[in-house]
């Protein structure tokens, strides 16, 4: 290990504040600052709070052991301690550390797939459900816009049967990456079924909806795909936007049934239109 001395507590907290530190070792006794009060301003630091420390001390009495573990404190060393002793409490406290580390990276990634579509990395629509639910109140509340656009691929059957699965998959995943491109951050874009696609925009009325859906629409016409299996593949997209009323409808499924008969209209005129 790369071991840092400090020889008080203030230069301690310093060290600690500037250094990516894995594991302090911490004397109780010491000149001005103790080693309670040291582990007690980590602790309240957001920075350097997650900072295992282990104490080592000649005191042994069970007051000054307990009130160690109520700061914080991860282990308790004794003087004279042992050096291969202290290294094993070191190695396994390490050891935990990483484990819990692993634990979230873990976590954080479970939360993700659940999440997101695994092709298109959009959301999935379970995800959609739930932030859409949130949104909807915010808007609510702000009393402000919230619009839908609803897209479908045109014939997306026939590219499956002339080109095959992969193609399609890489169709879907072209029209993911156009949509990513022209939504704001704000925008919640979701894959809601298996060419249908949806995207959830705040603060936007009918109008700014139908901007954004021209130009997702446009950008898919010009756009000529070449596939993995050496194909050119040029595609189009029939798109519904709609208005979400707060005031007067509980959730955002009405504005979805409006979006959806958009959609289906601008397939009846021919396809690779917007209709509201």
């Amino acid at each position: 290990y790369e071991v840092i001395v400090a020889i008080d507590g203030e230069s301690a907290l310093e060290i600690a504040h500037e250094e990516d530190v894995d594991l302090i070792l911490l004397d109780i006794m010491m000149p001005g600052m103790d080693g309670y009060e040291v582990c007690r301003r980590l602790k309240e630091n957001e920075r350097m709070r997650d900072i295992p420390v282990i104490f080592i001390t000649a005191n042994t009495s069970e007051e000054s052991i307990e009130k160690a573990y109520d700061l914080g404190g991860n282990d308790y060393v004794t003087k004279p301690f042992k050096p291969k002793e202290l290294l094993a409490r070191v190695n396994r406290e390490l050891e935990m550390q990483k484990l819990i580390r692993d634990l979230k990276a873990s976590k954080e990634e479970l939360k993700i797939l659940a999440a997101t579509d695994p092709l298109t990395k959009l959301y999935n629509r379970r995800y959609f459900s739930k932030i859409s639910e949130d949104i909807f109140n915010i808007a609510k509340r702000k009393k402000s816009h919230l619009s839908l656009i609803m897209i479908d691929i045109d014939k997306f059957k026939k590219i499956n049967d002339t080109y095959g699965h992969q193609t399609g998959d890489e169709v879907i995943m072209a029209l993911a990456k156009i949509m990513i491109e022209q939504k704001r951050d704000s925008d919640i874009a979701c894959r809601y079924g298996g060419e249908e696609f949806v995207i959830l925009l705040p603060e936007t009325d009918i109008d700014g909806s139908e901007v954004v859906a021209e130009k997702i629409r446009t950008k898919v016409e010009k756009n000529i795909l070449k596939t993995d299996g050496g194909n050119e593949v040029a595609f189009t997209v029939s798109v519904g936007v709609a208005d979400v009323d707060p005031e007067k409808e509980k959730n955002i499924e009405k504005a979805l049934g409006r979006a959806d008969e958009a959609l289906y209209r601008a397939k009846e005129k021919g396809r690779n239109r917007v209709c509201r």
